[in-house]
């Protein structure tokens, strides 16, 4: 794929025809409660299910499949974490060597899912910068070639994929969407879905952590913009600067950005695991915090999208995070 802004939503089209049967076509779920919290449907997809635990592995998949079939034998990634991961998984479902260049605060969970792949993992500093610059001189030194997890074409087509079959399992439902809410790391899959979104009047909106806001502040000046990113519990919406080719897709479609703090994070971390059941990382929780923010349309019941990104998450921090609900039924239980 040599596109760049020319991309279409036809590009993920193409690359959610190719990962079907090579991905799993994860779950939309619903929430009386989170439709009551939100006023309006709130439909989410369950990309926590995902092979490697998040919608990571739709790009990474589709952009290493075509690298095998060009004959490459093996690739170089830099994440921090749940791309590596995918890559790792990719690689070894092609036969090629993977090697993934993690910051050195990685969280375990991640570090172990992509040696469990196979990978060969090198942790470098705390900074994207950091990381690319590694990623990069690995990259001359044995020809294999970088699998970006922004900036590459082939990776926000196949991450679109998980937007495109929200909005069609929506519109199947009877129940299309008005709104589609997508966490924003270096903006790959904030694109994805804006690709995936075109032309059907779906708004858009990226998602990031309070003082984590490359995108907000590029958009308000025209230009990318690079921050120093804050302390966040959603570690994977922490790059220093939305990507190049993310930024150029999404700045004249992109509907805006909701900024949410950790504490709005973690109320919708607690609320996805006790009112789904299922366990999603703080990242991709910031999804649904981001849709709990949304201004009401009138007195019309709008359907809002949500991708949960990924699922990979330190059991210790699972348990910081309900501690809140677990203290307050033990205050219930004392006033009782």
């Amino acid at each position: 794929m040599t596109r760049t802004v020319g991309q279409v939503r036809a590009d993920v089209e193409e690359a959610s025809r190719w990962l079907a049967g090579r991905v799993v076509r994860t779950p939309v779920l619903r929430s009386p409660v989170i439709d009551g919290l939100a006023g309006a449907r709130v439909l989410l997809k369950a990309e926590n299910l995902q092979h490697g635990g998040s919608y990571k592995m739709r790009g990474a998949l589709r952009a290493v499949g075509r690298l095998a079939v060009a004959g490459h034998t093996g690739v170089i990634a830099q994440s921090t974490g749940n791309h590596a991961v995918a890559v790792a998984l990719a690689a070894g479902q092609h036969g090629l060597a993977a090697t993934v260049v993690l910051p050195v605060d990685a969280a375990s969970t991640k570090v172990d899912r992509a040696r469990a792949a196979g990978a060969r993992v090198v942790f470098a500093g705390t900074s994207v910068e950091e990381r690319v610059a590694v990623a990069n001189g690995l990259s001359d030194e044995s020809g294999h070639p970088v699998v970006d997890a922004y900036d590459h074409p082939d990776v926000i087509a196949g991450q679109g994929t998980a937007s495109l079959e929200l909005i069609e399992d929506a519109e199947r439902a009877g129940t299309p969407l008005d709104v589609l809410v997508v966490p924003v790391g270096g903006g790959g899959g904030v694109a994805g879905a804006g690709l995936a979104a075109a032309g059907s009047g779906i708004e858009v909106y990226g998602v990031e952590p309070v003082g984590c806001d490359s995108l907000a502040r590029s958009l308000a000046a025209g230009v990318r913009v690079p921050v120093a990113p804050a302390p966040t519990i959603a570690d994977g919406l922490r790059p220093s600067c939305v990507g190049e080719l993310p930024f150029a897709i999404v700045r004249d479609t992109l509907r805006g950005v909701v900024r949410v703090d950790d504490d709005e994070i973690a109320a919708a971390f607690r609320l996805i695991l006790t009112e789904l059941k299922v366990l999603a990382e703080p990242s991709g929780a910031a999804g649904l915090a981001g849709a709990l923010r949304l201004p009401p349309d009138g007195d019309r019941q709008r359907t809002v999208g949500v991708v949960l990104t990924g699922g990979n998450v330190e059991a210790a921090l699972v348990a910081r995070l309900m501690a809140p609900r677990s203290a307050d039924l033990a205050e219930e239980g004392a006033a009782a």
